[in-house]
């Protein structure tokens, strides 16, 4: 992504706060130790920016991304920003001034058009609904990729059940241990047109990120996820802003620290398969660690 010049001329502007790592190739990428081995004596920084998986990720962007009616996939992506709703108020109560989760959950609705009155109508439901429990199961799903699948349910037994359904008839099944595939992380979203790969990378060094990655939205529109600690969230939302740049999003992911990379086929069956599991009433969100082969 940056070239070793650059990335000298980088580690000259700051000598003791960054450590490069090698550009990751595009089959395996090495996890992102959470503190370098002499952290305890010296304050290096990890960062890392990779172009060759970040081509296959763009790919799978563009298949997984929810493929029918506009008005039905829209309908459905406001039923679950609810869902992220009630469990951000159920884990720090309804005051978005109080509650950061909530804050930024509530910017994404409205970077997504949700109308204001369903944000409010959310948020006042969320206050009143009955409990629920939030749980984080664990699967494979075609050519070994890596979910981990988001619910909030009052009946977990019914749940997991249908999820493994689910799972056994899409080509996936329940599997422990996925969650270490997994970093739960801040992460902002600017608009990613109009700046340079070298550009991303100075601006993850000044804001304090660990990572930037290249992406697209739905629309294919190019994104950049400015990746952190989650205790970093807000400083580095703050120090992009700065630079006068606009913040998409903010807000917690869970990034995969490895990737498992799918040829045509297998993005196919891996995108039905989510699908299916994102039709499901109690899944809030799935998360996967799936690039498409090069």
């Amino acid at each position: 992504m940056a070239g070793l010049p650059l990335l000298r001329a980088l580690r000259g502007l700051h000598p003791r706060a960054l450590t490069t790592t090698a550009v990751r190739s595009p089959r395996w990428d090495p996890p992102l130790p959470s503190r370098p081995p002499c952290a305890s004596s010296c304050p290096v920084r990890f960062l890392r920016m990779s172009p060759a998986s970040c081509a296959g990720h763009n790919k799978w962007s563009k298949v997984k991304h929810i493929k029918g009616p506009k008005d039905e996939a829209r309908g459905r992506m406001f039923m679950k920003f609810g869902m992220m709703i009630r469990i951000a108020v159920k884990e720090g109560g309804s005051n978005p001034d109080l509650n950061v989760n909530l804050a930024h959950i509530l910017e994404q609705c409205r970077s997504k058009n949700m109308p204001k009155a369903s944000i409010d109508a959310a948020v006042k439901s969320a206050e009143k609904a009955k409990p629920a429990l939030q749980h984080m199961l664990e699967a494979r799903g075609p050519g070994g990729c890596v979910l981990l699948i988001e619910v909030l349910t009052d009946n977990h037994s019914r749940t997991h059940q249908e999820i493994k359904r689910l799972l056994n008839k899409n080509g996936g099944t329940l599997s422990d241990g996925g969650r270490h595939n997994f970093n739960r992380s801040g992460v902002v979203v600017l608009p990613g047109h109009n700046i340079s790969s070298e550009k991303a990378l100075e601006l993850a060094i000044e804001s304090g990120a660990a990572d930037v990655q290249e992406t697209e939205d739905e629309d294919e529109k190019p994104l950049l996820k400015f990746i952190c600690d989650v205790a970093d969230l807000n400083k580095v939302r703050v120090a992009l802003e700065r630079q006068e740049l606009p913040v998409t999003s903010s807000g917690l992911e869970f990034v995969p620290r490895n990737y498992s990379s799918l040829d045509e086929e297998q993005l196919e069956a891996a995108s039905a398969l989510i699908e299916a599991l994102n039709d499901c009433p109690d899944v809030v969100r799935v998360w996967d660690n799936i690039q498409a082969d090069s």
